[in-house]
């Protein structure tokens, strides 16, 4: 093992040998195996956004069994996915990568101010399926985040009594804030925080801007001179935010954009400290060819072997 993942490990003392080997998996995985870095193919959006919209660019991927597939032949940490689709190739990719079984869905039929998520697998069938960890949303902002909060405190207890780490998605969303605010550099920042309170061991953010939302914490920005100019000051102060660096966070690679776009990102999250990033529409809704080598760039970057 690394000298880098045993640190990584180092810092969840509290947790069991279970968690500690299932984290380690993830981390000892793929192409970037033991750098501490990590880049995982999240496929939720079938469930989140809708078939067609997730799916038509690529047809291919409308087969469950494309995303494992895509996942091994790049060589990523880990694949994460909704309860049908991971049942849909569990048994056939058995052993050949790290599972992340996402727990809690929502369906964009309804147009919701303050978004709410069901619990739509659970810690009884990560386990089945031989899950490294389970994958949980929250929303904070949203009128329904104390339900949200209470549901994965008890799930990651259930989960690492079981063994398994726990991959927290923390989304600010809801009446609370608007469209500016949910990615907002103070928002993102509490939103790691918060989502470190709750247990998590993999926290997943979506990329900060340099607006700042709260005025009680822009004083205190503005006072203590944060530096938050660059996306690599802001990776790093979100990273910050996660118990001073001691969790993992990694970024959301969200809608579809251009290559330079993406990788420009993915090298501000490599010089602000962040572990990696999780890609799924940027990966999926490209032609195989065209997808594996985008992916590779990513992991290459990541790893020090390209610019």
């Amino acid at each position: 093992m690394s000298d880098r993942v045993s640190e990584i490990l180092s810092w969840y003392g509290s947790d069991n040998p279970g968690v500690l080997n299932n984290l380690a998996r993830l981390m000892n995985h793929g192409k970037l195996a033991g750098t501490g870095r990590l880049v995982i193919l999240p496929v939720d959006q079938g469930f989140e956004h809708g078939p067609a919209r997730s799916f038509a660019a690529n047809p291919p991927a409308y087969d469950p069994r494309y995303h494992f597939e895509l996942a091994i032949e790049a060589g990523c940490n880990a694949y994460a996915a909704p309860l049908g689709f991971l049942e849909a190739g569990a048994r056939e990719f058995a052993g050949r990568l790290p599972l992340i079984l996402k727990i809690n869905n929502r369906d964009s039929l309804m147009e919701e101010k303050d978004p709410n998520q069901a619990l739509t697998g659970s810690v009884a069938a990560a386990s089945r399926l031989g899950c490294a960890a389970i994958g949980f949303t929250i929303y904070p902002g949203s009128s329904a985040r104390l339900a949200m909060y209470e549901q994965i405190r008890a799930c990651a207890e259930e989960a690492k009594r079981r063994g398994l780490a726990v991959v927290l998605w923390s989304y600010p969303r809801g009446s609370a804030l608007d469209k500016q605010a949910e990615t907002a550099i103070d928002v993102c920042g509490y939103a790691a925080q918060i989502a470190a309170q709750l247990g998590a061991h993999i926290i997943k953010v979506k990329l900060p801007t340099a607006h700042v939302a709260q005025e009680a914490a822009r004083k205190v920005y503005e006072k203590e001179k944060v530096p938050i100019g660059s996306l690599a000051e802001r990776v790093r102060h979100v990273v910050q935010c996660a118990f001073n660096g001691r969790r993992i966070v990694i970024f959301s690679g969200g809608p579809a954009e251009t290559d330079e776009t993406i990788l420009t990102e993915v090298r501000g999250i490599r010089d602000g400290g962040g572990f990696g990033s999780i890609i799924g529409r940027n990966s999926f809704q490209r032609k195989k060819p065209e997808a594996l080598k985008f992916l590779s760039t990513v992991m290459g970057i990541y790893a020090g072997t390209q610019k």
